[in-house]
């Protein structure tokens, strides 16, 4: 079964709420899932907790092969962008996830590098649920 690493933002119960929504669905559609800050622990601002903290989220985005990145807010999140990078150079599949309003127009407000990174955009729960019930999207696509 293959497992799915979901990134985000982690800083607000909101945004953790909103990973955890979809975990939810992820684990309905049948995959194992990793979630960094209940699997891995939240950041700590310090030395030890920062490597700490990176060298696992590293690990685990090297065993996973399909990554749901969560690109909500004005600029997508800095640590959501260098995992996106990563996963992008390993080959994994990337969907990303935005439903904000002040995103309007995602092939255009979007950095080109975080658009031309991904093999998927959804805009919403309901979509990502079709998403991952279609094996169709998790063939690379470039």
């Amino acid at each position: 079964m293959k497992t799915i690493y979901i990134a985000g933002p982690l800083y607000t119960e909101g945004d953790r709420f909103l990973l955890e929504k979809i975990d939810n669905i992820c684990k309905q559609a049948g995959f194992n899932t990793y979630l960094p800050h209940r699997d891995g622990g939240l950041f700590i601002r310090c030395e030890e907790s920062s490597r700490k903290f990176f060298i696992n989220d590293l690990e685990k985005l090297d065993e996973i092969s399909i990554i749901i990145v969560v690109l909500n807010g004005s600029d997508v999140d800095s640590g959501t962008s260098w995992e996106i990078g990563y996963s992008f150079s390993k080959n994994k599949i990337i969907i990303g996830y935005i439903e904000d309003s002040r995103i309007y127009e995602y092939n255009k407000q979007l950095n080109p590098m975080i658009s031309n990174s991904l093999n998927k955009l959804v805009k919403n729960i309901e979509e990502l649920k079709m998403v991952l019930m279609n094996s169709n999207i998790f063939t690379p696509n470039r």
